[in-house]
């Protein structure tokens, strides 16, 4: 149930957290849809900008441009979060999304390869990276806003920048059934392909509308400003914090991009068409969009946030060996939804807390850009190369099982960092700023 409206310390009407989320949110999958596309049609982009003659080879030069975007990230989250912290919540969230839709324009619109040649490939490495930065500070500013504005509930309210994950997974997985099942390949690989970024680039200036209709929140308004950049007070400040907000966000990265990966994973290990994979991730999806914010809510429920989280690690450890041996031992769509739809839960789980655990890590002066910081960090080095690292074990070993494992190994390295948060002895930093 929304939080009524309220009158803020200006006079001004504070609109409800309801429209606040959604205010939020719109721009928020807008802006991550776009970004999540690549990965879903990655075998039909690779095809139009990436021709060489060994498939394999195609695919990692593919998802190694898709990884390079999560290296320009941090740099991002440094960039835009330090922004965010100086400048307010809703200045970083117009930025972000105004470099996006410049990123998307240009996936949308750029030639093949057939037509330009080398320049094909280059522009769209650009727009990689240029949508890498906008998304690097993206989530710091997203989560801060939701958090600032909920008040108790901001478990909740936080957990709609992970359910925004789910809502994406949905709108790119029906791109992908509708464009996999009505068009011909060559269709697809022709024109097909870019009808989700051209969506993507004809809604951004809807999402840009939205956000500057926002309100900026209260405790950004009411905290004493940094004098220095803010990323220079937080490691100098938070350096533990910043390495255990790293830490746990990084089985949530992992199993995002391992399981946008399933579609492609259908195509080349279980060759099943590409359809297959579209309807799985959209059903896990769903599962995803809803499942968030539910347990972000049962959070603000508990004495104790990280237990969803440390049991979710658990499943997270214990079951992606027997979801992929299932798809791998029998193909077809049926165990493929099974597999997606339990991953799915698990990471509603873990990462519909998640937000709300790491803005608790830090004060309002360098909430965002620790976020995004850690989290960005994360994501460069455990979630961006997921396919690539999944798509090469799987050539190098022939075990299509070996998506399971990278989850297995990333899920242990988030259980240590929400391990130490639980034995950490003083409190964390309250989300109320100290009076100055």
């Amino acid at each position: 149930m929304a939080i009524d409206t309220t009158v803020g310390h200006s006079g001004s009407a504070q609109p409800s957290l309801r429209r606040m989320i959604v205010a939020a949110m719109i721009g928020n999958v807008l802006e991550w849809f776009d970004f999540v596309v690549y990965g879903f049609f990655a075998v039909t982009i690779a095809e139009v900008f990436f021709p060489l003659h060994d498939p394999t080879a195609q695919m990692l030069v593919t998802w190694g441009t898709f990884g390079l975007a999560y290296f320009v990230r941090p740099l991002g989250a440094i960039v835009v979060g330090s922004y965010t912290d100086r400048a307010g919540r809703k200045a970083g969230l117009l930025l972000s999304i105004a470099l996006m839709m410049i990123g998307t324009t240009l996936m949308a619109l750029t030639p093949g390869y057939a037509t330009i040649g080398i320049a094909a490939p280059i522009l769209i490495i650009f727009a990689r990276l240029l949508q890498g930065f906008s998304v690097g500070g993206e989530f710091g500013s997203a989560v801060s806003f939701l958090a600032e504005h909920a008040g108790k509930r901001r478990g909740f309210s936080a957990s709609w920048a992970f359910a925004t994950g789910g809502m994406i997974t949905v709108l790119a997985s029906l791109f992908g059934v509708t464009l996999t099942t009505l068009l011909t390949h060559d269709q697809l690989v022709t024109w097909g392909w870019r009808l989700p970024y051209i969506f993507g680039m004809l809604v951004g200036p809807a999402g840009l509308y939205i956000r500057a209709k926002m309100i900026e929140t209260p405790e950004f308004v009411e905290t004493e400003k940094p004098e220095t950049i803010p990323i220079m007070d937080l490691l100098r400040r938070y350096p533990l914090e910043s390495l255990l907000a790293l830490g746990i966000s990084i089985i949530s990265n992992a199993s995002f991009y391992i399981l946008a990966y399933i579609p492609t994973y259908g195509v080349k290990t279980l060759h099943l068409p590409q359809s297959t994979g579209f309807t799985a991730t959209l059903i896990g999806g769903l599962i995803l969009a809803i499942g968030c914010p539910l347990f972000g809510h049962w959070s603000d429920k508990m004495s104790s946030r990280p237990l969803i989280m440390v049991v979710a690690c658990w499943l997270f450890v214990l079951t992606p060996y027997p979801a992929f041996y299932l798809m791998a031992a029998w193909p077809s769509l049926a165990t493929c939804i099974i597999a997606v739809a339990w991953l799915q839960l698990v990471k509603a789980g873990y990462s519909g807390v998640l937000p709300s655990l790491m803005s608790e890590q830090f004060p309002v002066d360098t909430r965002a850009v620790g976020v995004a910081f850690g989290y960005s960090i994360s994501v460069s080095m455990f979630g961006g190369l997921a396919a690539f690292f999944a798509t090469w074990l799987i050539a190098q070993t022939g075990d299509p099982l070996s998506p399971s494992y990278y989850l297995m190994f990333t899920a242990l390295l988030s259980l240590a960092a929400l391990i130490a948060i639980q034995r950490r002895a003083r409190p964390v930093p309250s989300l109320v700023p100290s009076s100055a």
